[in-house]
C-alpha cells in the first residue's frame, strides 16, 4: 500500500504545511499549527499577531499569511489562561443612537487596539438594572479592564466593580472619591456657562428643555438653575423635563408647546443638540424668528449643528479626547502602573453661533 504523503502545499504561502496540522478532535487550528506553517516558534506567532513592535515586519507578514491560509482564529480564553490576563476590555455605554457615545467608543477602541486589546461593548439604555446585568455578564468573561459611563449606578453595580478587582475608568464625569478613576468635565459648569451666555445676550425668560433625564442631563439643569437663581430669574415653570429618549422629533414637539403655552420665553436651552435641531426645524415651519424672537441653544455640538438655519450655538464636549485619555489611563492601570492623576478634567468649549 502506498504511504500517504506527509505534506500538502499551501499555495498562497509558497511553502509546505504538515497535513497533520489539520483538524484534531475539535477541528480548530492552533497557534502551534500556525507556528509550524510559518517556520517559527509559537511565542513568535503570539507576539506577531498581538502587533508587538519588536517583531520584524517581514516576519509579522509571514505569520499573518500563515494564519490567514490556515483559517486561524485566536482563542481569547486560551490566551488569557496562558498569560494570566485577558485580551479584552468591557466598555459600557448608554446608547448607540447618540453620536456622542459612538465617538467615545471609537476613540477607546482606537487607543486600545494597538496595545493588543479588543473591546466588548454593552449598551445599558440608561437602565440601572440592565447595567448591573451587563456587568455580571462581562465580569464572567474576566476582562482585563472596564470603561463605564458616568458615576451614578446601583449599589450592587458599584459593588460588582469594586469586588472584581478589574481596573475601571469612569468617563464623561469626574470623581473626587479616592480609588475611583475618571475622565470627563463638569457638566454643571458647562450648563452654567451656556446660561450666562444667554443672560449676557439680554435673555430673561430662559427655558430649560431636557429628555432622557440621566445624571449628566440633570447636572446641566443644575448649572442652569444656579445661574438663574443668582440672577433672580429662576422660574420652575420654565423647566421642561421629559423622560422620553432624546430625538429631533421630540425637540420639535416640545418647542411647539413652549411657543404656544409660554409665549414670553425668549431663549431655550436644550440639553442635547438633537432636541435643539428639532426646535430649529420647527421654528422654520412655524415662522418663528431665531434668534430675534427666541434664542435656541444646544449641548454636545453634534454632527449637523453647524449646518442648521441658523447655525446652532452649543457646548462642544471632548468625547473623542475623553475616550483616548480614558484608554491611556486604563492601559496604565492594567499594566500595574501608578496613575499621576486619577481624575482628569478635559473641559468643554462654548461655541457661539447665529442661533443666539
Amino acid at each position: 500500500m502506498r504511504a500517504s504523503a506527509p505534506y500538502h502545499s499551501v499555495v498562497s504561502l509558497g511553502f509546505m504545511t504538515p497535513a497533520r496540522l489539520r483538524p484534531r478532535a475539535t477541528g480548530r487550528v492552533t497557534l502551534t499549527d500556525v507556528a509550524q506553517a510559518a517556520g517559527v516558534s509559537p511565542i513568535t506567532v503570539s507576539r506577531a499577531l498581538r502587533g508587538e513592535r519588536a517583531v520584524d515586519p517581514a516576519l509579522v507578514e509571514r505569520v499573518q499569511a500563515a494564519a490567514r491560509s490556515l483559517g486561524y482564529v485566536p482563542d481569547p480564553a486560551a490566551r488569557a489562561l496562558a498569560s494570566q490576563r485577558s485580551s479584552h476590555v468591557a466598555v459600557l455605554i448608554p446608547m448607540l443612537s447618540n453620536a456622542l457615545f459612538v465617538d467615545l467608543l471609537e476613540a477607546v477602541q482606537r487607543s486600545l487596539r494597538p496595545a493588543g486589546y479588543q473591546t466588548l461593548m454593552g449598551v445599558t439604555h440608561y437602565n440601572a438594572d440592565e447595567e448591573e446585568q451587563l456587568l455580571r455578564e462581562q465580569l464572567l468573561q474576566r476582562p482585563a479592564g472596564l470603561v463605564v459611563t458616568g458615576l451614578e449606578r446601583s449599589d450592587a453595580a458599584r459593588a460588582l466593580i469594586a469586588q472584581s478587582g478589574v481596573p475601571c475608568v469612569h468617563v464623561m464625569e469626574m470623581s473626587s472619591v479616592p480609588g475611583v478613576y475618571s475622565v470627563g468635565f463638569s457638566q454643571a459648569d458647562a450648563g452654567a456657562e451656556l446660561t450666562r451666555h444667554l443672560l449676557a445676550r439680554g435673555r430673561r425668560r430662559i427655558a430649560f428643555v431636557a429628555a432622557q433625564l440621566d445624571a449628566r442631563t440633570l447636572q446641566r439643569l443644575e448649572g442652569w438653575r444656579r445661574e438663574l437663581l443668582a440672577a433672580g430669574l429662576h422660574d420652575p415653570a420654565l423647566e421642561w423635563l421629559d423622560p422620553a429618549p432624546s430625538s429631533i422629533a421630540l425637540g420639535a414637539r416640545l418647542f411647539e408647546r413652549i411657543i404656544g403655552e409660554q409665549p414670553d420665553v425668549d431663549a431655550v436651552f436644550f440639553c442635547n443638540d438633537d432636541l435643539a435641531q428639532g426646535a430649529l426645524l420647527a421654528a422654520l415651519r412655524l415662522g418663528v424668528a431665531v434668534p430675534e424672537r427666541v434664542a435656541v441653544a444646544g449641548f454636545n455640538d453634534l454632527t449637523g449643528s453647524d449646518q442648521m438655519l441658523p447655525p446652532l450655538t452649543t457646548v462642544r464636549t471632548p468625547r473623542s479626547e475623553i475616550g483616548h485619555a480614558a484608554a491611556r489611563m486604563l492601559l496604565a492601570l492594567m499594566n500595574g502602573e501608578t496613575v499621576a492623576s486619577p481624575c482628569v478634567d478635559l473641559g468643554y468649549e462654548l461655541v457661539v453661533r447665529a442661533s443666539t
